[in-house]
């Protein structure tokens, strides 16, 4: 009695979430029957089927493919079968590694019934068949990523909601408060705002029992492995709480983008420029006012203890506002007190100049009576502006920088459009020598070098005209909400820190420039120069030129100092 010997094999069935969405031809059962049927006819046992659904074929960690790996690691089966070499991988240099490399190497024979591809014939067509596949996952990249990018600019949420939001019910694109945590972001932005730091904040919201994010998405939004689950802790974290006050989510904005795939074929996300982020406001409900928030900001990372209580310590208003010229560092309060004088001998010195640390500032420092007067008279000068001349003084600034920025933004844009074009110019002499070599079909180069030059032949005049626009129309909203904030005040007889805050972004101090051949002041009515600039909520910086047409504002405004 004459035994048969039927070659063994296995099956591997292959779909993607996108291919699925595509119709039956590459779905798995469609899959299965072509391969069934193939090895009826040529008297091939199929021994165990492997199936990976829902994955994309530039991954190649598919548990399913995994598993089929140390399977045939055994030996007992030599060859695999799948219904073209797209179900093997898209990725051209993995796929193109497994069907040519490594099942050869270790006596596996490989067949994909389709593409007429087998490890045991010439397979001349191979390296068209693999580029092809890559196209395709490169494509389906880029359709992710402009349905993805159209949804940013449309305001639409399209991530996991941030905490104290879900997803609306009505529109799931939307964010809606949450009813069981929003009350505790509002908490926690209330805390912030009166001065407490995020450990305090912390440590309150673990003592009151309050079930931090990760915890609360474990149990009631998100499904979770066990091992991530039970690394959710039940105690609140001073950074969560930090990320929490940071975010404008909760001012009603939606901010994505901040991170991108390293390439279409890496899982390793990078850091995108903040410049770069996807930012659309008023898109949903805020839980907390402007106001709240930029008061969180103000307060943020700064120490819970309060100062106000020690009689001896001085109270600078300039905390976190004003800062070195020169190394960027924060000014504090610095001086003694001599005969009972104790505002007298108070200066503001820069934080990075002891001589113990690398790097180490000059030193910069300033009287502090002085700067607070500086101060006062600057700002007075802009309360005193009448309607007629806060409208005349944004014309001005509106249309010297139209001139200046729009210099500085063509030079960039042209820098940028020149960049993209040498990119062009690379990728399309890639293609032609692709193309040359076997790798790339006639039809596809011609398709993606057209695509290619229509993108170079509109880039300059774009991205010019939407630069313009954008900085003319940002530039006029930036001074419509200062003046309405001005026109709420009055003269300031004394400045607070109150009204700093509500005005001042920064001020630059810089160092003393003493009269040529002076080295050092020796004597206390010495004169000298000190640069001192400051610059403004929304509109930044003014120039001193410009306010010095006003009739009602001093010469010196945002100026050198004599002092």
């Amino acid at each position: 009695m004459r035994t048969v010997s039927l070659p063994l094999a296995f099956a591997y069935l292959r779909l993607s979430d996108e291919e699925a969405n595509a119709g039956e031809s590459s779905s798995i059962t469609n899959q299965r029957k072509i391969i069934k049927s193939y090895c009826e006819q040529r008297g091939i046992m199929l021994v165990r089927e492997f199936v990976d659904d829902g994955w994309s074929g530039g991954n190649f960690e598919r548990p399913g493919f995994q598993s089929m790996l140390r399977t045939l690691e055994k030996g007992q089966v030599n060859m695999v079968i799948t219904k073209d070499l797209s179900r093997l991988g898209r990725d051209m240099r993995e796929s193109s590694y497994y069907a040519e490399q490594f099942f050869p190497e270790r006596g596996i024979r490989y067949l994909a019934i389709g593409d007429n591809f087998d490890t045991e014939q010439e397979n001349i067509m191979a390296p068209f068949q693999f580029a092809m596949n890559e196209v395709y996952l490169r494509d389906g990249s880029r359709k992710v990523k402009d349905v993805l990018r159209n949804k940013r600019e449309n305001g639409e949420y399209c991530a996991c909601p941030p905490y104290g939001y879900r997803k609306d019910e009505q529109d799931r694109t939307r964010l809606a408060p949450d009813e069981m945590t929003a009350p505790i972001v509002q908490r926690i932005f209330a805390q912030a705002a009166e001065g407490d730091s995020t450990r305090k904040i912390a440590l309150d919201l673990t003592a009151d029992g309050i079930i931090p994010p990760m915890k609360y998405r474990v149990l009631y939004t998100g499904n979770f492995k066990e091992e991530v689950a039970a690394r959710a802790s039940d105690s609140w974290n001073y950074t969560t709480v930090k990320r929490i006050l940071k975010n404008p989510v909760y001012l009603g904005h939606t901010l994505l983008g901040k991170t991108k795939k390293a390439s279409f074929k890496s899982k390793k996300k990078v850091a995108v420029p903040k410049e770069d982020w996807a930012v659309t406001k008023n898109t949903h409900q805020p839980l907390v006012s402007e106001s709240e928030f930029e008061r969180a900001q103000i307060n943020l990372g700064r120490g819970s203890k309060d100062y106000s209580a020690y009689d001896h310590v001085r109270k600078s208003i300039f905390s976190g506002i004003a800062v070195c010229a020169k190394c960027g560092y924060s000014l504090c309060s610095c001086g003694t007190v001599y005969k009972g004088e104790r505002e007298k001998y108070w200066y503001l010195s820069c934080t990075h100049q002891r001589k113990d640390i690398a790097n180490s500032c000059e030193g910069v420092r300033i009287r502090y009576s002085d700067l607070v007067e500086l101060v006062r008279q600057d700002l007075n000068a802009l309360l005193s502006l009448s309607p007629a001349e806060m409208d005349e003084l944004v014309q001005k600034v509106l249309q010297k920088s139209g001139s200046e920025e729009a210099l500085k933004a063509k030079k960039l844009q042209k820098e940028r459009a020149e960049t993209r074009l040498t990119t062009i110019d690379r990728i399309i002499s890639k293609l032609y020598t692709d193309n040359a070599e076997g790798r790339l079909g006639d039809d596809r180069l011609g398709s993606m070098v057209a695509e290619l030059e229509k993108e170079a032949s509109g880039l300059k005049a774009m991205l010019l005209e939407a630069a313009q626009n954008t900085k003319e129309l940002e530039t006029e909203n930036n001074f419509a909400k200062f003046f309405a904030l001005a026109r709420e005040c009055t003269t300031l007889d004394t400045l607070d820190r109150d009204t700093l805050l509500a005005f001042v972004e920064r001020i630059e101090v810089g160092p003393k420039e003493l009269p040529p051949g002076v080295e050092k002041t020796t004597h206390r009515n010495q004169p000298y120069r000190q640069s001192v600039r400051i610059f403004y909520k929304f509109i930044g910086e003014l120039d001193p030129d410009s306010m010095k047409e006003f009739p009602s504002v001093k010469p010196g405004l945002n100026d050198e100092v004599l002092l």
